[in-house]
């Protein structure tokens, strides 16, 4: 572990105990998030009693909105949890859908996150020569390369290398190093930051480059207000030199602007090097905090052309509240550098109908011709991405999945057992991390693509997230990754039809229960 840089401190550290938690910030939004909707609730009351056709009102309100439901765009099984919620309750039902759907709290972030993507286009042009290789076209990457820049500025490059973490303490040493060497810009944008030995160490580095002149930038997720920092945390930086932003902070305000988050990782290094993966910054991801046993995750780096891609989509977040968008960063030379194999870094947002992340996931494995090696945290799938992974399995492509031995969330872990028949019955073959926890998302196939990045398997990080991730066709660390693999799944225990039959009561009923909501959580 890095010793060469003094872990640094904004905070005291937390206190634990009953009266910590009950003067929390969580328990009092929490508690004005309640007084809010008991007001609603009795407004609704007062309407029925003073108004005679209040009633007749809802009933065709509700008619209304079941026939919005079917003709809508949603996803079918997204469909089908509404529905669920509707037939339990019918008004509250579709009013908390035509409450989602109005889009009340961020009709604002959605044009402005549309103005900037569709701005910056042409950003990065894309070089002809690399789209019409024949090993690209041969594969159908330039179909996918097509795709993407449909939705945002995605080019394929082939002057990149790239180099794959098997852990978080081998990625934190590498960031350690490029960090030292800055001399422009670092762009950090993460979902979690949370002080100890690890965001403390990348901190002490922060400012000493700050107060070298370098332009250092932080973006978190507004979560971490409730989780793990305080709501000044950006003046704290701001004192150090460093510019800060938290995406979406959480405000005592009912609202379905939360439901959107920044769940990004990426660290820029003067457009010469870049970091995403599963690793975010806190000391549980090193295994320096142990919470669910080992802590397995994973990321990689790219050095070379690529990296212009993540230092625009960190831009892209960081001008959403600019008023004068600045892109020139993008622009900066980088290191020259002979790239083996093809890198396309990607961005996926919640705000355009588009669900990128689950695209590419599903084109892989709609093109496997031998293999399609999975790991994920999480397995809350809808029916397309579902109906994928079963296909591929009966085409006799050798699916296999490694999740979580001991979970974060009981909840997910139960949803997650549910999708286990389904798929062991079409082939897909499912192993749980029996060590501790796997964090990593990485999707590798046939030795010859491989996508690692931010992205789950799961509502959330498919639907409701802003994610990123780098797509790799034949580069050379697509064998560290599946080496990777395979050393994880020999600490795996397999599932089985056998298994599953003696799972526990509890997660079936519990998964069972929480699949009709499934697309909710």
């Amino acid at each position: 572990m890095n010793d060469r840089h003094e872990p640094l401190r904004l905070l005291p550290k937390r206190k634990k105990g009953i009266l910590r938690l009950l003067f929390s910030r969580l328990i009092i939004f929490a508690a004005l998030i309640l007084i809010q909707i008991l007001i609603f609730l009795v407004i609704y009351v007062r309407m029925n009693e003073i108004l005679p056709y209040f009633r007749i009102f809802q009933y065709v309100f509700s008619l209304f909105m079941v026939f919005y439901l079917f003709n809508c765009g949603m996803d079918s099984s997204a469909k089908l949890t509404w529905l669920a919620v509707i037939m339990a309750a019918p008004i509250p039902g579709t009013a908390l859908l035509w409450y989602t759907k109005v889009n009340i709290g961020h009709k604002a972030l959605t044009r402005r996150v549309s103005k900037l993507i569709s701005d910056t286009k042409s950003a990065i042009p894309q070089d002809e020569a690399v789209i019409k290789a024949p090993e690209i076209i041969s594969s159908g990457t330039d179909d996918l390369s097509r795709y993407l820049c449909r939705t945002g500025c995605f080019p394929l490059y082939s002057g990149t290398k790239s180099r794959y973490f098997p852990s978080g303490e081998e990625m934190f040493e590498a960031m350690i190093e490029e960090l030292e060497k800055a001399e422009k810009f670092i762009f950090l944008e993460f979902f979690i930051l949370d002080e100890g030995k690890m965001w403390g160490t990348i901190l002490s580095i922060l400012r000493e480059k700050a107060a070298q002149g370098v332009d250092v930038r932080v973006m978190y997720d507004g979560m971490c207000e409730i989780s793990s920092l305080s709501f000044d945390y950006p003046e704290r930086l701001a004192k150090l030199g460093i510019k800060c932003k938290d995406f979406a902070p959480i405000r005592p305000v009912v609202s379905t602007h939360y439901n959107y988050r920044d769940h990004r990782k990426i660290l820029v290094v003067d457009n010469n090097t870049a970091f995403t993966g599963g690793v975010n910054l806190a000391d549980e991801y090193i295994n320096l905090k142990p919470r669910f046993g080992h802590w397995k995750d994973s990321g990689i780096m790219l050095t070379g052309d690529a990296v212009r891609s993540f230092t625009l989509m960190f831009l892209q977040m960081w001008n959403i509240t600019e008023r004068v968008p600045e892109w020139s960063f993008v622009g900066i030379p980088n290191r020259t550098t002979s790239g083996d194999g093809y890198v396309m870094p990607f961005g996926d947002i919640p705000l355009d109908n588009e669900k990128v992340g689950e695209n590419i996931y599903m084109d892989i494995l709609n093109r496997s011709t031998t293999f399609v090696h999975i790991m994920t945290p999480y397995l809350i799938l809808d029916g397309e991405l579902e109906n994928s992974m079963r296909f591929a399995a009966q085409r006799g492509i050798d699916v296999r999945l490694i999740l979580p031995g001991i979970p974060d969330k009981k909840s997910a872990y139960a949803v997650a057992k549910r999708h286990y028949r389904s798929l062991l019955s079409a082939g897909v073959r499912i192993y749980e991390y029996t060590p501790g926890f796997v964090h990593s998302k990485v999707f590798v196939a046939d030795g010859l693509k491989a996508v690692v990045g931010s992205i789950n398997l799961d509502y959330r990080s498919l639907y409701h997230h802003f994610e990123c991730a780098a797509y790799l066709y034949g580069a050379s660390c697509i064998f560290d990754i599946e080496r990777d693999f395979q050393a994880t799944l020999a600490q795996c225990r397999e599932v089985t039809r056998e298994t599953v039959k003696h799972e526990k009561l509890g997660y079936r009923l519990l998964g069972g229960i929480l699949r009709m909501i499934a697309p909710l959580m």
